[in-house]
């Protein structure tokens, strides 16, 4: 049976921990030892995957947080512009960027919210208990995605949803068809190399 709502998934990129959200999973992708280029190919690889598994007609990113203290700004923008020219070249599907604080206005009202509040909110208004932030984020990014189509995940307060203006929202084929609304075939696993987690 085929499913007439769009097909969204929400990414939380990160150098430890990718946050991917799909329409019957939250999972975090963890690189374990790897560092530099290695670690940036295998989350790259792993979200592949995901999105040749889910064949999504949106994804909806996280976009960068320019205040974040620590090392590894480098690494970090690298895996971040990795996984954009992803959805661009290898896996050709509308990308929309949410900033972290509209994303934190979206989910609790409040755009400095902390990763307490947004689990909280998550089990309140979607009835998911997630202890990892990277999934809580990516939840609420499929959440944002969903509710922009016209399909929320929950009923959200107007001054929620208002957070949604401050997104710029690629065009989206009317027809959840997995890309066939724009004449395209989509990717399928066998197109490319195995990717394994």
């Amino acid at each position: 049976m085929t499913s007439d709502l769009p097909r969204v998934v929400g990414l939380d990129i990160s150098l430890t921990g990718t946050g991917i959200a799909t329409p019957t999973t939250a999972d975090t992708i963890t690189p374990g030892g790897r560092r530099g280029i290695e670690r940036i190919q295998y989350i790259r690889d792993c979200i592949l995957g995901d999105l040749l598994d889910h064949e999504p007609d949106l994804v909806v990113i996280e976009g960068p947080s320019y205040g974040s203290q620590g090392g590894q700004a480098h690494d970090r923008a690298g895996l971040w512009w990795a996984v954009r020219l992803l959805c661009v070249e290898a896996y050709p599907v509308p990308v929309a960027v949410v900033p972290p604080a509209t994303l934190k206005r979206y989910a609790t009202g409040r755009g400095n919210a902390d990763k307490a509040a947004m689990a909280v909110a998550a089990y309140k208004r979607l009835g998911r208990e997630l202890a990892d932030d990277n999934r809580v984020d990516a939840l609420w990014l499929r959440a944002a995605g969903m509710d922009h189509l016209g399909h929320p995940l929950a009923p959200m307060p107007a001054t929620h949803r208002a957070a949604l203006d401050r997104v710029a929202w690629p065009d989206v084929p009317e027809s959840p068809a997995g890309g066939a609304a724009s004449g395209r075939r989509p990717p399928r696993r066998d197109d490319y190399r195995e990717v394994g987690r």
